[in-house]
């Protein structure tokens, strides 16, 4: 278990879903990953901020129940102006559909979403510097974007001054398999874009996948579908781990890692 503090800009610090049924989505993810909740900023709305071992963790809150909008999860990109970031992602052609505003003495906040419609978050820490631990059972550990290709990549270099990173060629010195890409901060991977052409999910579309550390993967695939989610892409093994992608009962996708230790 590693705990963290305030990240340099571009770097995922926080993830949040927003959801219809608040109640029934904490029980869900209780059960899970054994979190715990406490209030979150009132100017939010309805909504919590998930606890292991007191340490924070994630966020969840509750859609006005007029507004029909995906559930997802939603990764947030530490910044240490949110003003001049939503002001970069407007003019290198992203969108921004909420704020940036004020959350309380927590900090500054926006929703955006870059030009081929994925949405992330923008943090601007005060008080709240994200998530507080990681590496443990019920942790956000990566955040993929997941696109048609990789170009979006440069949105990002322009927006938060990420740096990119090709995939290894394979072994016999061909080309590399997939479109993925590695983004970093400083020289560190802190996300990665993945383009998977024809097969991006037509009722998605361009979207940020949050990755959550888990004891056995295969068990917590099996306790998805007990809790009343679903097993989108069975547990199987990739690069020095076991994952799943599974959704909760609303829909929210995500996907569950055991990454092999050394």
């Amino acid at each position: 278990m590693t705990e963290a503090t305030r990240r340099a800009p571009g770097t995922p610090c926080w993830v949040s879903l927003m959801v219809h049924g608040l109640d029934v989505t904490q029980e869900f993810y209780a059960s899970l990953f054994g979190w715990e909740f406490a209030p979150g900023p009132p100017q939010l709305g309805p909504y919590v901020r998930a606890l292991l071992d007191g340490k924070e963790v994630a966020g969840i809150g509750r859609l006005p129940a007029d507004r029909h909008l995906p559930v997802a999860w939603t990764p947030y990109l530490a910044t240490d102006d949110a003003d001049a970031t939503a002001e970069a992602i407007r003019s290198a052609c992203g969108t921004v559909g909420v704020g940036p505003l004020v959350a309380g003495e927590e900090g500054r906040m926006a929703i955006a979403s870059d030009p081929v419609g994925a949405v992330f978050g923008v943090w601007q820490a005060a008080a709240h510097t994200g998530t507080a631990v990681h590496g443990t059972h019920g942790t956000p550990v990566w955040n993929e974007l997941v696109a048609r290709d990789t170009a979006v990549s440069k949105f990002y270099q322009v927006v938060f001054g990420h740096e990119t990173q090709a995939l290894v060629p394979s072994a016999d010195g061909g080309p590399a398999e997939e479109d993925r890409l590695t983004l970093l901060v400083g020289g560190r991977p802190v996300a990665s874009v993945r383009g998977v052409g024809q097969a991006l999910p037509r009722d998605r579309g361009p979207h940020w996948m949050t990755y959550f550390e888990v004891e056995d993967t295969d068990a917590a695939a099996q306790r998805v579908v007990e809790l009343g989610g679903r097993v989108i892409r069975p547990p199987g093994t990739g690069a020095g781990c076991r994952e799943a992608t599974v959704a909760d009962p609303e829909g929210a996708v995500f996907t569950i890692v055991r990454t092999e230790r050394g």
